[in-house]
């Protein structure tokens, strides 16, 4: 976004992102927390919620990610030597 653009014109930035079905199904779970917890007050943020939703997939589709099985095929994909993050390294510490 420029200094020349209005407010409120929407961005032109795009993000890629790649989930696992686990953290998929995760994001998509979330998000319908997030719906329940909006009152009518918010509907520029439920109406930007949905907009996410409707970019995932369908509620079947996500439903029929099991959590627990996933869970433990990323754990064996990451043997034994991978720390808690990406990479198997550790996070950084707040100073």
């Amino acid at each position: 976004m420029s200094d020349s653009d209005p407010p409120g014109a929407p961005t032109q930035f795009h993000y890629h992102l790649e989930l696992t079905p686990a953290q998929l199904k995760i994001a998509y779970t979330a998000l319908h927390s997030l719906l329940d917890d909006f009152g009518h007050e918010e509907s520029d943020v439920m109406r930007v919620i949905h907009e996410v939703l409707a970019k995932l997939p369908d509620e079947h589709a996500v439903r029929a990610i099991q959590l627990d099985q996933e869970l433990e095929r990323e754990l064996q994909d990451k043997g034994p030597d991978s720390g808690p993050s990406e990479g198997g390294s550790p996070p950084p510490t707040a100073a």
